[in-house]
C-alpha cells in the first residue's frame, strides 16, 4: 500500500484509530511523506521547493544547494541527519523529467512510533560539498525549518525481504549482522556482469564500444512476474527478471559499477553526458532506484562499485610497475598524464566529494549494501582513507565500506587501512581461484591483530581473463576458454573458492565472469550460465543456516587437523570445546585435535555437492582429550566433504 498524505493529517487519521489514512495533496511548501509507514520501509519526504533543471549551473541544483532531514524517534534515538537530493517532477522514472519543484529524503526506521522529521535547506555556491560553504549559505525560506512527524508500524513482511530483517550492520567482528532478527549474513552473489547498469532500459544509457553493447538480459524477460515493477510503461522486465532468477537460487548479493567512464565498459555514468561531473541525470537514478528497491524485496544485497580502476585517479598503471606501498597522489598530473574520467584525479576534490553525496543520497536507506571504494582501487593510501572518510560522514546508517584491489596489490595497500588508519570495516578480495582460503585468512588475522576485525569476502577470482566458468554443456562450453585452455571446473570453485573462504572465517563470496569465457563479465545476458554454482552456494548457505553452524563465534583452526600452515590440503572452522567443522576439499580422512577439550562429541558427514541431512561416517563418537581419527566418509571418498564435530 503506497500512503501519500500530509503528516499532520496521517497523524489525525490514526488518532481516530483508521486503519488506512486517506490520500491528501501536500499544500505549497508542506511535505508528501510516502511509503508504507512500517519499520525497515523506505519512508520518503518530499518537498515543494525551489523550481530547477537538471542542466542548471547557476544556482547548480546538485551542487549549490544543500537540503538534510533530521529524522529523530520518539525515544531520543535514533537520529539520522539524511542527505537530500534534487528529484526534477518527483516522477522521472516514469516522465523522463529534467526539470521541477520537488526536493526529497529517504528514511528506513529502525523503531516503530513517531518519528518527528526537521528541513535544513540552504542555497549558496559549493553549499552541498563543503562544509564552509554551507555554514555560510542563505536558508531558502519556504522550505528551510519545515517539521512534522508521522507513526510508524511494525514490519509485515518476511523473509528473504530484507523489511522482514531489517538493517545489516557491521558489529566489530568478521560478519555482518540483522538489526532486525539478530541474524548473521554469508553471502552468495554475482560480480557478473560488472556492467550491470549498462542496461537498454535506462534512461540516455549509451554503448561506446562496439564490443560491449548495452545489456537487455533477453533471457530473463520471461523471469519477471506480474505484479513487479516497471517504468515508463513497461521498461525493465529483463533486468527485474534476472534479479528475480538469482533470488529464486539462492543468491543473496548483487554487485555493479556506478561509474566506468574510460573504464572496460565504458557505459554506465549517472550524469547528464558521460564527462558532465557536475549534473546528474534524474530520471536514469530515478530508474535505478526501482532496482534497487526490487533487489531489496527479493532479499539481494547491493555491492556498490562506485569506479573503476581506470578511472580512480590519474595514475595509469597498477602495482606491477614497482608503485610504492601508499601509492602515489598523481591527483595534479597533466598532459597526457592526466585520466579526464576521474574524479579529481583521485584527490577527495568537489567532483568526489558530489558524486558520493548523490549516491549516498539517493541510495542510501537500502537496508543491505556495501560501499567499495573502486574495483581495482589505484588511489593513494590518505586518498583512500579520505574517501572512506568522506563517505562516512554522508551515510547516516554506518553501513560497510570496503576495499578491493589487484590481487597483486594487497599486500601493498590493506596494511596501510587496517585498524585506526581508516574507517574501513572490510575488504573485498581478488585473487586467484586456489588462493581463497590463504588470503581469507590473512586478512582476517592481520585486521584482528589491528583492532578492528575486517569483514572478509572473496569478491573476484582470478585475473580478468578466468574466474568462474559456465557449467558444463551451457552453449556447448566443454571446460576450455576461448583460446582452448582447459579452465578451473565448477566443481574446483566449490572446494577451493567457496569453502575456502567459508572455512578460513570469512563472509562469503561473489562470483566473477572472465572474458575468455562465455557470457563474461561486460557482457553477460544469461545468468543461468553459472547455475550449477549457484546451486553449490545455496547448499553451503543452507548447511550453515539448517543445522544451526553458529559461524560468528568461530574462527579458523586448520592447526588442529595438522595443517599448521593453511595450505589447501585440509581445513577447520573452530568453536573451541562445543563445535568442529572439518573439511576435506579432496576427500580422505583426518584427525582432531581435541587435546584441550573435554567430554564427548558425536562426528556427522555432510555432502557439499548434493546437500541434504547430516549422515554417519564410519566414527559416530570421539571423546576429547586426545586427538582423534574421524573416520571415513559415508560414500565417495574421494570427494569434498564437511564433518560436524559436535559437544
Amino acid at each position: 500500500m503506497d500512503w501519500r498524505l500530509w503528516s499532520t493529517t496521517l497523524l489525525a487519521a490514526l488518532a481516530i484509530g483508521a486503519p488506512q489514512a486517506p490520500r491528501v495533496r501536500a499544500p505549497l511548501g508542506g511535505a508528501e511523506i510516502t511509503g508504507e509507514l512500517r519499520q525497515w520501509h523506505t519512508v520518503t519526504l518530499t518537498l515543494d521547493g525551489p523550481r530547477a533543471d537538471e542542466r542548471d549551473s547557476d544556482p547548480n541544483p546538485f551542487r549549490d544547494y544543500r537540503m538534510t532531514v533530521r529524522f529523530t524517534h520518539e525515544s531520543g534515538a535514533p537520529v539520522y541527519n539524511v542527505p537530500g537530493y534534487f528529484a526534477a517532477d518527483g516522477n522521472a522514472a516514469n516522465t523522463s523529467a529534467t526539470a521541477g519543484t520537488r526536493w526529497r529524503a529517504h528514511l528506513s526506521p529502525d523503531k516503530p512510533g513517531r518519528w518527528e522529521w526537521r528541513v535544513s535547506f540552504v542555497r549558496g555556491t559549493d553549499a552541498a560539498i563543503e562544509p564552509v560553504a554551507a555554514a555560510a549559505a542563505t536558508p531558502v525560506a519556504s522550505v528551510d525549518g519545515r517539521s512534522g512527524s508521522f507513526l510508524v508500524g511494525a514490519t509485515d513482511k518476511t523473509s528473504p525481504d530484507f523489511r522482514a530483517r531489517g538493517r545489516l550492520q557491521y558489529m566489530g567482528s568478521h560478519h555482518l549482522r540483522f538489526a532486525g532478527t539478530g541474524e548473521y549474513f554469508l553471502k552468495l552473489g554475482t560480480d557478473s556482469p560488472e556492467t550491470l547498469l549498462a542496461y537498454a532500459g535506462f534512461d540516455d544509457t549509451t554503448a561506446l564500444k562496439p564490443a560491449v553493447p548495452l545489456h537487455r538480459y533477453e533471457p530473463h524477460v520471461a523471469d519477471w512476474r506480474a505484479g513487479d515493477p516497471t517504468w515508463k510503461g513497461g521498461e525493465g522486465k529483463g533486468l527485474i527478471g534476472a534479479l528475480n532468477y538469482l533470488a529464486s537460487k539462492g543468491v543473496n548479493s548483487v554487485s555493479f559499477l556506478t561509474y566506468n567512464a574510460g573504464g572496460d565498459g565504458d557505459n554506465v555514468w549517472p550524469f547528464v553526458s558521460r564527462d558532465d561531473k557536475w549534473h546528474y541525470d534524474v530520471s536514469k537514478l530515478d530508474q535505478w532506484q526501482v532496482v534497487f528497491d526490487h533487489a531489496q524485496r527479493r532479499g539481494l544485497h547491493l555491492h556498490f562499485k562506485l569506479q573503476e580502476t581506470e578511472n580512480d585517479d590519474n595514475y595509469r598503471g597498477d602495482y606491477r610497475d614497482g608503485r610504492p606501498p601508499g601509492g602515489v597522489d598523481s591527483s595534479a598530473a597533466q598532459g597526457p598524464d592526466r585520466v579526464v574520467e576521474s574524479l579529481d584525479g583521485g584527490a577527495l576534490g568537489p567532483e568526489r566529494r558530489l558524486y558520493l553525496r548523490e549516491i549516498v543520497a539517493r541510495f542510501g536507506h537500502a537496508l543491505a549494501l556495501n560501499w567499495n571504494l573502486g574495483e581495482e582501487n589505484t588511489q593513494s593510501t590518505p586518498q583512500q582513507r579520505e574517501m572512506a572518510a568522506w563517505i562516512r560522514s554522508l551515510d547516516p546508517y554506518g553501513h560497510q565500506i570496503v576495499a578491493h584491489t589487484h590481487p597483486h596489490g594487497q599486500d601493498q595497500i590493506y596494511p596501510g587501512l587496517l585498524g585506526e588508519q581508516s574507517v574501513l570495516t572490510g575488504v573485498s578480495l581478488q585473487n586467484d581461484w586456489k588462493a581463497v582460503h590463504t588470503r581469507t585468512r590473512q586478512w582476517l588475522d592481520a585486521s584482528r591483530k589491528a583492532g578492528r576485525p575486517w569483514v572478509v569476502a572473496n569478491d573476484e577470482q582470478g585475473d580478468s581473463l578466468s574466474g568462474v566458468p559456465p557449467d558444463p554443456g551451457f552453449e556447448g562450453f566443454a571446460g576450455k576458454d576461448s583460446r582452448g585452455r582447459v579452465v578451473q571446473t565448477v566443481d574446483d570453485i566449490r572446494r577451493m573458492t567457496l569453502w575456502g573462504n567459508l572455512m578460513a572465517g570469512g563472509a562469503g563470496v561473489e562470483y566473477y565472469f572472465g572474458y575468455l569465457l562465455p557470457e563474461n563479465d561486460l557482457v553477460a545476458e544469461n545468468l543461468r550460465s553459472r547455475e550449477r554454482s549457484w546451486a553449490f552456494g545455496r547448499i553451503a548457505l543452507d548447511f550453515f543456516r539448517i543445522h544451526r553452524i553458529p559461524f560468528w563465534t568461530m574462527t579458523n583452526a586448520d592447526a588442529l587437523v595438522g595443517n599448521a600452515t593453511g595450505d589447501n590440503s585440509k581445513w577447520c572452522l573452530a568453536r573451541a570445546g562445543r563445535l568442529y567443522i572439518v573439511y576435506l576439499p579432496t576427500g580422505g580422512t583426518t584427525t582432531l585435535d581435541l587435546r584441550e577439550a573435554t567430554g564427548r562429541f558425536t562426528v556427522a558427514w555432510f555432502d557439499p555437492r548434493r546437500g541434504g541431512p547430516l549422515r554417519k561416517g564410519s566414527v559416530a563418537m570421539v571423546s576429547g582429550g586426545a586427538r582423534v581419527a574421524l573416520g571415513e566418509p559415508p560414500d565417495s571418498p574421494t570427494e569434498d566433504w564437511a564433518i560436524v564435530v559436535r559437544h
